[in-house]
């Protein structure tokens, strides 16, 4: 029998970027559903949010800052800890990389399994990846709300709750009303939901939605740029990510299996979200990690490169 590969690792075709300005003080670098980047420019220094995910892609990144402004880049945030969002930092040389105090934990307790388990599974995302010097450490953390100023630019770092993970951080202007909410919220793609709070993530999404902003850039997909994209955007991911945990609370509680329940979720989702960008790859983990919460597992486990490919083989094999 032929092992069957992970859904991402079919996805070679290079995607179109776009490098859209929102305010005069704020860039989305953004590529058709691949994992995009913020850029906040302030009076003196320049910030950037999430990294692509090696040295080498975030030399792209760079070169359209660098078409803007010549500012340095002084700060890189974290908005959680997956490999794909923090491996590229060394890149940008930043003087502080910052993250919340659970990423930093999270980072301890299971970066080098992320690692290594996320560079399997995404082979295109991780294009030169021996440019990777290691994990990426913060070297600032903060618990809950940080305010920085850059010049008189005020950009607020702020855990809203759990979600995607335990750690996730949004950073928002207020001043100017805009948000990256790295992937608490997703458009036009499916979120991932291996190391998620399930329970939690709609009630995290009510807290950005009661900042009413303007303009926002997701975790994945278009920058919506006007308060009635920020609302899809907002709708869109907590609807599959309350549809898909009740499909499987509801197949868990009928005493089905895994293999059972994923099946029949997937059924049930793929009419109305299975044109979203990585749907195929991200459901069976999605609900491997929702059918662990409604049964025994209140905390995400740590996905493995082994335990990875045993899940896909149990429920796609």
């Amino acid at each position: 029998m032929t092992e069957k590969k992970f859904a991402s690792q079919a996805d070679l075709e290079e995607k179109k970027v776009s490098f859209d300005k929102l305010s005069e003080h704020a860039y989305a670098y953004t590529a058709e559903g691949d994992p995009n980047t913020g850029i906040v420019i302030g009076d003196d220094v320049v910030m950037v949010i999430d990294t692509q995910a090696t040295p080498v892609m975030a030399q792209d990144v760079i070169r359209r800052i660098r078409a803007v402004t010549d500012k340095p880049i002084k700060y890189v945030v974290l908005t959680h800890y997956h490999a794909v969002r923090v491996l590229g930092a060394s890149g940008y040389k930043p003087e502080h990389i910052i993250a919340s105090r659970d990423t930093y934990d999270l980072i301890a307790e299971r970066g080098e399994a992320d690692m290594k388990s996320e560079i399997e599974r995404f082979p295109r995302l991780f294009q030169a990846v021996e440019s990777v010097p290691g994990l990426t450490w913060p070297t600032l953390v903060f618990e809950k709300r940080l305010t920085l100023w850059l010049g008189k630019l005020q950009v607020e770092l702020m855990q809203l709750g759990r979600g995607h993970t335990k750690g996730d951080t949004v950073v928002w202007l207020p001043q100017e009303k805009i948000l990256f909410s790295g992937d608490l919220v997703e458009y036009d793609a499916t979120p991932y939901t291996g190391d998620a709070y399930l329970t939690d993530w709609p009630a995290t999404l009510d807290a950005i939605a009661a900042l009413e902003p303007r303009k926002l850039v997701p975790g994945r997909g278009a920058s919506l740029q006007t308060p009635e994209a920020v609302r899809a955007g907002l709708d869109g991911t907590r609807a599959f990510v309350s549809e898909m945990f009740a499909a499987v609370k509801e197949g868990a509680a009928a005493g089905k299996d895994l293999r059972a329940v994923y099946k029949e979720t997937y059924q049930r989702l793929k009419p109305k979200y299975g044109s979203w960008v990585i749907f195929d790859h991200c459901l069976p983990f999605d609900v491997t990690r929702a059918y662990d919460e409604a049964t025994q597992y209140r905390d995400p486990r740590i996905w493995t490169a082994q335990r990875d490919k045993e899940m896909w083989e149990a429920l796609e094999g």
